[in-house]
Formats: structure tokens, C-alpha cells, sequence
């Protein structure tokens, strides 16, 4: 009885101390960025003072049918409402297109050029990066792959921090706008998002690649992805 006692008492103080680790690391991830989050102005601000962004960098989530989910497309208008007062000319629209049957990029683009004929958006400013497949995969391809540099990252609010800490710990000068949230669900996203800042820490920290890599796009105007698909 007293050895499952001991046991049971150091099991306890393990789950307390990585406990206890988890709600440190996601304090810091959380105040070291918080700062750089702001509005659509305010991005188009930091951009006049800092000088051109490579990329407006618009985070994937689910699409249904081709078409964007509700919060995916709330990360496309805050996308389109940055681009609009000229922050950059380049969309980055990053997802996941594992399968021929799922395609996160496609939908997001179409979106793009179903809504962004008021502020110009066209084939010429868009750049897709279909191995998305995670914050941080996107985050590492934006700059490695498309070398991007000077960032506006856009999704909501509580996935924006842990976005722009893994951009910072990879060299991008990022500024990250939070996109409008959508009713219901929250606490279920809020609960999901400590591993997951917990697992960027380390990832980011080990600097880990990506999956999938492949040849270099450099994010040029007009984009050299439309002028291929022509």
C-alpha cells in the first residue's frame, strides 16, 4: 500500500509540474506577440512605417464542397480588407491539399475572386501554397519556400498568437491581424490551442521541416503561379 501511495504521489506531482509548464509556455507564447496583433489600419500603418510586405499570409481551415467554412471565410475578407488599403499586393492563401479530394487553396482562391473584385484582387496577386498542412508548416514554407520576409499574417484571434510566435522564431517580420470569430464552439478552440502552442514551442525551437518542401517560389508581382496556369 505504501509503494502505490508513492506512485500515486509522484504521478500526481508529474501531471502538476507539466501542468504547470504547459500554462508557462502558453503565457509566454501569448505576451511575447501580443503586441504585433492589430487592425487592418494598424497593419497598413506598420507596414508604411517598416516598409512593403512581402505577403499578406491568410491561414487555411476547413472548406466543404469547394467552399470556405464560415471561419475560413471571415480569414479571406480580413484578408481582402488588408489588401485593399494596400499593406500588400501579394495574397498568400496557405492550406491543405493533401488529396485530390480535399483542397483547402482551390476554395480559398475562389473565394478571393468571387469577393475581391472591389479592391482589385485578381490571379495576378495570388500565390497558393498547397502544403499547408499546419500553422507551423505554413509559417516555415512562407519562408523558406516563398522567402517571404516583412509578413501580415491573417486568421482569429486566439490562433494568431501562436502564428506569429512560430513566424518570429523563423526570421519573418511578422504583424498579424485577427480575423472576426464565429458564434459557438470557442471554448473547444481555446482548449485545443494550449498542446498545440505547447508543441510549436519545441518545434519551433528545434526548428523542424516540414514534410514536404520542394522548389522555391519567390513572391514576385504578377504572381508566377498565374502565369503557369495560363
Amino acid at each position: 500500500m505504501r509503494i502505490l501511495k508513492k506512485i500515486l504521489k509522484t504521478i500526481f506531482v508529474t501531471i502538476l509540474i507539466l501542468a504547470a509548464a504547459a500554462a508557462a509556455i502558453n503565457i509566454y507564447v501569448v505576451a511575447s506577440v501580443k503586441d504585433h496583433i492589430g487592425s487592418p489600419e494598424q497593419a497598413a500603418a506598420w507596414i508604411a512605417e517598416e516598409g512593403a510586405a512581402s505577403c499578406i499570409l491568410v491561414l487555411g481551415a476547413s472548406v466543404a464542397g469547394g467552399e470556405p467554412s464560415p471561419i475560413l471565410a471571415h480569414r479571406l475578407d480580413a484578408g481582402l480588407e488588408i489588401f485593399s488599403l494596400g499593406a500588400s499586393d501579394i495574397l498568400l492563401l496557405s492550406g491543405d491539399n493533401g488529396s485530390v479530394e480535399y483542397n483547402e487553396v482551390q476554395g480559398m482562391k475562389n473565394y478571393i475572386l468571387k469577393n475581391g473584385g472591389g479592391c482589385g484582387a485578381e490571379d495576378a496577386n495570388i500565390y497558393l501554397d498547397y502544403a499547408g498542412f499546419s500553422t507551423y508548416d505554413s509559417a516555415y514554407r512562407c519562408k523558406n519556400i516563398f522567402e517571404g520576409e516583412r509578413v501580415v499574417v491573417v486568421t482569429q484571434r486566439y490562433h494568431l498568437y501562436r502564428a506569429l510566435y512560430i513566424a518570429d522564431k523563423l526570421g519573418l517580420d511578422a504583424y498579424g491581424v485577427a480575423a472576426e470569430d464565429i458564434k459557438g464552439g470557442q471554448f473547444a478552440r481555446d482548449v485545443r490551442e494550449i498542446p498545440a502552442r505547447v508543441k510549436d514551442f519545441f518545434l519551433s525551437l528545434a526548428k523542424g521541416k516540414p514534410a514536404i518542401l520542394g522548389e522555391k517560389v519567390p513572391l514576385v508581382y504578377p504572381s508566377t503561379q498565374a502565369a503557369q496556369a495560363e
